[in-house]
């Protein structure tokens, strides 16, 4: 990613985050719409979810520039949501979810060059996870 993308991501968050359980509320809406099973995955009321979300992104999206960091977390993440029961298909329907998210509370903000950088970061973030459950699941 190079530093221009970074920017605007952080910059796309920023914006999200004054309506942050708001927007994320919404991502969880449109993710068990189009891809019902995944809402048994969740025990926890959605906006408590909601805010645990937004909380991971923000300290996901300030370790962009320490790419260790970053790999360390997201390798977490990936063994604690292999546990929960996540499957590789539902980080199809997480990317689908949130990009739609992106663009339905960014609007003329979210344009071809936002989309094409936070594909590219979940697309990052998301192979990090897969590659972590799967290790885990080996190692169990």
């Amino acid at each position: 990613m190079t530093p221009q993308d970074i920017a605007l991501i952080r910059s796309n968050f920023a914006q999200l985050h004054r309506r942050k359980i708001e927007t994320a509320c919404l991502f969880y809406e449109r993710l068990f719409t189009t891809a019902p099973s995944t809402r048994a995955l969740f025990k926890t009321d959605i906006e408590a979810q909601a805010a645990k979300l937004i909380e991971t992104l923000t300290v996901a999206l300030a370790m962009l520039n320490d790419p260790a960091g970053l790999t360390a977390l997201l390798t977490r993440l990936g063994e604690r949501h292999r546990g929960y029961g996540v499957r590789p298909s539902h980080y199809d329907a997480v990317r689908s979810a949130l990009l739609w998210t992106l663009e339905t509370s960014l609007g003329q903000e979210f344009t071809a060059q936002a989309r094409a950088a936070w594909s590219e970061l979940y697309d990052q973030m998301a192979s990090t996870m897969l590659a972590a459950g799967v290790a885990s699941q080996r190692s169990a």
